[in-house]
Formats: C-alpha cells, sequence, structure tokens
C-alpha cells in the first residue's frame, strides 16, 4: 500500500510471466545453474561428493527463510551472487565449498537471462498463436462483408471487413516467424570465466583444454540449449538483448497499428471492441462506448516499443570484456519488455474474441460513396446500349457535381443514382442500376484472398500450436 508497485505485475500482466521474473524463480535459477556445474565437474574428474550433489539438489526452491538470508548477507557483502553462493551453502552444506567452482558471477546472472529470454519468448508465442486464430476466425466470418475502404483515411475503393482483417494478420504473422527465430537462434553463455578465457577451468583441470570444452558443452546441454556462444566477453553480448528485443518492439508496432484501426472503426460507429453490460464509458457523458481496451494497447505499445531503444544504447557502451552500467538497466527492461508484451497479447485475444461489427452501419457509409465509385460503371453499361462514351462521361460529371454539393454543401444525402432515374438519357440502363451499385461487385477478389491467405499462410504457421490452442480459455481483461 505504501510502496511503489509496477502496475505490469501487480495490476495487467499474467501469472506465469510474473513468476518467471521473479526473484524466487531468479535465484532458484542460479542454483540449478550451480547444481548442474557441480555435475559436469564431477562427471570430468573433479572431486566433488555424491552428498554435495544430493544436498544441492534437493534445495532447489528458496523459501522466505533462506531469501531472508540472502538478503541479509547481500547487505553485508554488497555482492548478490555472493550472497546467495553463502545461502546455498547453509542448506547444503557438503557442498559449500564447491558451490561456483571456477566461476564467475556471471555465470549464473547471464546465463539465467539467457534462460528466461528463452522461457519468456515460449510464454508469448502460443498466446500469439492464439490472437491470430483468433483473428482468423473473424476474418473468415466476414470475408465477404463489402466496407468502404480508406486510404489517407479518406474514403476509397470497397473491400471487405474479412479482408482488412487479413492485413493485420499478416503483420502477426511476421511476429510470430521473428519471435520464433528469436528464440530458436537464442545460445547459452555457458562456463566462460571472468573475462571470457576459461582461464579458472583450464587451471582447475591441470591444463586440459579437452576437458575444459567438454564441460562448456556439457553445462549448456544440461539445460538443453543447441550451442554455447563461441567466446564471449565477462558476459554474453548485449546484442543478444537487442536481438530478443527488437521483434518483441516490432510486435508492439503492429498492436497499435490494429488498435488505432479498431479505434477509427469504432469512432465511424462500423466495429467496436467489447463492452461489458456494467462497464462505463465516462464518468460525466452516460451514453459513451470509449475504446479503453484498444486505448491501453496503444498506450503500453508504445512503452514496448521504447524498451527497445535501451537494448541498443546498452550494447553500445559495453567496454572491453565488460562494465557494470548495464546492470541495473537490463534488470528493468527485460522484465519489462516481456511483462508488456505479455499484456498486449491478453488484451488483444480479449479484444479479437469480442469483437461486434455492425453492417447496417457499414452498409449505409457505402450508399453514401458508392453512386460515385460506380460512375464507370455507368458510363461503360450506356456504351454497350449504344451511347456514347464522352457524352455521358459529361453528363454523368455534371450530376456527380450536383450530388456532390447536396453532400457537402446542404448536408444532405448523396441522391446522384436519383438524378441518374430522373434524367432520360440514361433510361437505357435503368433496369440495370441494382445490379452496377451491387457492393458485392466492387470488391474484387477480396473474398478469395481472405480464403487463399488462411489457407496457403495462415493453417501452415499455427500448425506447430494446435494443442496450444485446443486449450484456450477466453481472455478476460484485467482491471
Amino acid at each position: 500500500m505504501d510502496t511503489y508497485q509496477t502496475p505490469l505485475s501487480s495490476r495487467y500482466a499474467s501469472k506465469e510471466m510474473s513468476k518467471l521474473f521473479s526473484n524466487g524463480t531468479r535465484f532458484g535459477t542460479w542454483r540449478k545453474l550451480w547444481l548442474n556445474l557441480a555435475i559436469a565437474e564431477k562427471e570430468l574428474g573433479l572431486d566433488i561428493s555424491d552428498d554435495a550433489i544430493e544436498q544441492m539438489r534437493a534445495h532447489l526452491d528458496l523459501d522466505e527463510g533462506q531469501m531472508k538470508v540472502a538478503a541479509d548477507e547481500e547487505k553485508k557483502r554488497r555482492h548478490d551472487v555472493m550472497a546467495h553462493v553463502h545461502t546455498f551453502g547453509t542448506v547444503a552444506p557438503a557442498a559449500a565449498g564447491i558451490i561456483h567452482l571456477g566461476a564467475t558471477s556471471c555465470y549464473v546472472t547471464d546465463n539465467a537471462d539467457l534462460i528466461f529470454l528463452r522461457e519468456g519468448l515460449s510464454i508469448l508465442l502460443p498466446k500469439l498463436a492464439t490472437v491470430i486464430s483468433r483473428f482468423s476466425s473473424f476474418a473468415e466470418q466476414y470475408r465477404d462483408l463489402p466496407t468502404l475502404g480508406f486510404t489517407h483515411f479518406q474514403p476509397a475503393q470497397l473491400t471487405t471487413v474479412g479482408k482488412r482483417a487479413t492485413l493485420w494478420i499478416q503483420e502477426l504473422l511476421w511476429d510470430l516467424r521473428n519471435l520464433e527465430r528469436a528464440r530458436s537462434d537464442l545460445g547459452f553463455r555457458g562456463v566462460k570465466g571472468t573475462t571470457g578465457t576459461q582461464g579458472s577451468f583450464l587451471a582447475l583441470f591441470d591444463g586440459d583444454h579437452a576437458k575444459v570444452e567438454a564441460l562448456d558443452k556439457r553445462v549448456t546441454e544440461l539445460f538443453g540449449f543447441p550451442y554455447a556462444y563461441p567466446v564471449t566477453g565477462q558476459t554474453y553480448s548485449r546484442k543478444i538483448d537487442a536481438d530478443v528485443l527488437g521483434p518483441l518492439s516490432s510486435f508492439g508496432a503492429t498492436v497499435h497499428k490494429i488498435a488505432t484501426d479498431i479505434r477509427l472503426l469504432a469512432n465511424l460507429k462500423e466495429i467496436e471492441e467489447p463492452f461489458e453490460k456494467d462497464q462505463i464509458g465516462s464518468s460525466a457523458m452516460a451514453y459513451k462506448r470509449n475504446p479503453m481496451r484498444c486505448e491501453r494497447a496503444c498506450s503500453l505499445a508504445r512503452h514496448l516499443m521504447v524498451i527497445y531503444q535501451n537494448t541498443l544504447m546498452t550494447s553500445s557502451v559495453q567496454w572491453l570484456e565488460r562494465t557494470l552500467d548495464d546492470s541495473a538497466n537490463r534488470r528493468v527492461t527485460i522484465p519489462e519488455a516481456f511483462l508488456t508484451a505479455d499484456i498486449l497479447l491478453t488484451t488483444l485475444q480479449n479484444i479479437s474474441e469480442g469483437l461486434v461489427v455492425y453492417p447496417r452501419v457499414i452498409g449505409r457509409r457505402i450508399s453514401q460513396e458508392l453512386p460515385f465509385m460506380a460512375t464507370e460503371n455507368i458510363i461503360m453499361a450506356i456504351v454497350k446500349a449504344g451511347g456514347d462514351r464522352q457524352e455521358c462521361h459529361e453528363k454523368i460529371r455534371v450530376l456527380s457535381h450536383q450530388a456532390g454539393a447536396v453532400v457537402k454543401e446542404q448536408g444532405g444525402e448523396n441522391d446522384l443514382i436519383d438524378r441518374v432515374k430522373k434524367d432520360n438519357y440514361f433510361e437505357p440502363i435503368w433496369s440495370q442500376l441494382d445490379d452496377l451499385l451491387d457492393p458485392k461487385t466492387f470488391v474484387g477478389r477480396a473474398p478469395e484472398q481472405v480464403d487463399g491467405f488462411l489457407r496457403d499462410w495462415v493453417k501452415p504457421a499455427l500448425k506447430p500450436y494446435e494443442e496450444d490452442l485446443k486449450n484456450v480459455k477466453i481472455a478476460e481483461l484485467s482491471v
């Protein structure tokens, strides 16, 4: 109550993502790193007892008492890693003398961060697949519902509601690809020593280079990484953080575009985000239905896009083998990026599961603009009926300007078709006007594009997530 907490974890983010970046997970992961280092060192011939291994294995999770011991120790020693080495040794006394053997602090801090990057992406990817699946269902449902297209937010040719949604889905598919690439590309820091030379481990194994290489490989295998970075300084290159947060930032841009489109459509009263029965849009204006979900998405998406800049600046100023001005920054930047992306996915899923479409509003807007768009069709029909194109063009031009004046200067409805029906010049095609003005004849291949896109691109991309999608629950919006 009296201490600031980040809204990212206290208000918005999922339990699994908040837990991943919790102190309990962080320090428990350090203990797993120490355990696996000891296992590998023992396998390669160092004198480490079975009791030491078993005591470490039995105390990988920290309780409140252990957390307090570590906190008190850190106050005294001003070194978080050594505080936890000491604390781990109190519950695994047989291992107290070999915990962290040959390692530098970055053995646990950096390798743990790489584990968190991998696990964070593993949490996000099925959620992103779910959002894609939800929007795909929406696109399929409205594949052939004509709607007025906009360029420069000015009326343009018709498209369909479903086709417009595929523009959103395509960017989400690219985000899925980018996050998958980032996860599969992640390596492990492994065991590299204080400046990356592995000198301490070479001393432990009496100058046996093969055993040092085997140690690095074995610890990497124990954590399930495909490879260890071949060279490091004291830390893994901070460029790796940029390689992961870059795709997250790009995803933020996608979310901002989608949420903004929905906000614009809500203003037009064509499509709205979910609005709950007892939800209040405004404390003063009771009639309002503010797009608060999409506004929240835009707000947090901007935050996610900006976070990426931290990784670039941090990477650019890592002097020689390392400097410590990355530490405090990364403690904030990396968790916030993943928590924010996690929140955005839940919010976007909630939006996609409850989008409301108003076909009559969409149809009315089409009727206001379609007569102008149909002028070329009218000209072609007159020509086919034996008329002169140039003469028809001039007549339809005059009538269009008259109808435009009614709309813009008088605030009336577009009466171009009524004018055509009253002009005897167009009598040969009066019976064709309804067909010439059918909105579905103005959408081109939009419905077929939706079908092909969902079949050829979305379905294959979602195949690895089929089991995840079977178990997805409806997303509930946080407070």
